[in-house]
């Protein structure tokens, strides 16, 4: 019983952990960026874009298609990186298992 009681114990210990843990990753950032840094994108670990800057030079009225082109290439470059940002944090408690809805 007195067993029972101290994993108890432990496990809602590492539930709030893990809780503290995903509640942090909204503070923490990671950048994306694409041609070479003309377009950067900034996403936080709960994957809300944070900033979009495209500089002067990557603008081309033009060519609109390849600004597209390099905005995409950066968000989803600044999501892998966020997933990956998440994917660190959350795995010390999950020893690296994907558990669906968790992150």
């Amino acid at each position: 019983m007195n067993n029972m009681n101290q994993m108890m114990k432990q496990v809602k210990k590492m539930q709030e952990q893990m809780l503290k843990a995903q509640e942090e990753l909204g503070s923490k950032t990671v950048e994306g960026s694409a041609g070479g840094g003309v377009v950067t994108v900034v996403v936080n670990g709960h994957k809300n874009v944070q900033s979009i800057v495209i500089k002067p030079e990557a603008v081309d009225p033009d060519d609109v298609e390849m600004l597209q082109d390099l905005v995409l290439t950066a968000v989803n470059d600044a999501l892998n990186k966020a997933d990956e940002l998440a994917n660190k944090d959350m795995g010390k408690f999950t020893g690296g298992m994907k558990i669906p809805g968790l992150f």
